[in-house]
């Protein structure tokens, strides 16, 4: 769906994610997670994982400011091709565990610590 060797997300709690302009449709494989893209322009703008209210996946390609973004989970690299490489400190063959989500939060807020 994103026509590139990458395909990035930032996750955000749902709580702090708010439409504020246009509606969104719904698009991609129409499958059990929903794809929401831009009902205008047709990009791809976030998803709402299937059976995971707590977070939203938002296209980093959305944000005016990006000089935060940087990969630290990899995820599907069963799909990736040979010469796609990331700065990701984690890397998964298919998506991490739910189990998982909890230390790998905790890393992630002890590597953005550091880089203050």
């Amino acid at each position: 769906m994103s026509a590139s060797a990458f395909s990035l997300t930032a996750m955000f709690p749902s709580n702090g994610f708010v439409i504020t302009e246009g509606e969104p449709a719904i698009g991609g494989l129409h499958g059990e997670h929903r794809h929401y893209y831009c009902s205008y322009c047709k990009s791809w703008v976030f998803t709402r994982p299937h059976g995971v209210d707590q977070f939203v996946n938002v296209r980093p390609t959305m944000f005016d400011e990006l000089s935060w973004l940087e990969p630290f989970i990899e995820s599907y690299t069963c799909e990736k091709l040979p010469w796609a490489t990331t700065p990701a400190r984690h890397s998964f063959e298919r998506f991490p565990a739910m189990t998982d989500y909890a230390g790998l939060v905790a890393d992630y807020a002890k590597h953005v610590s550091k880089s203050d």
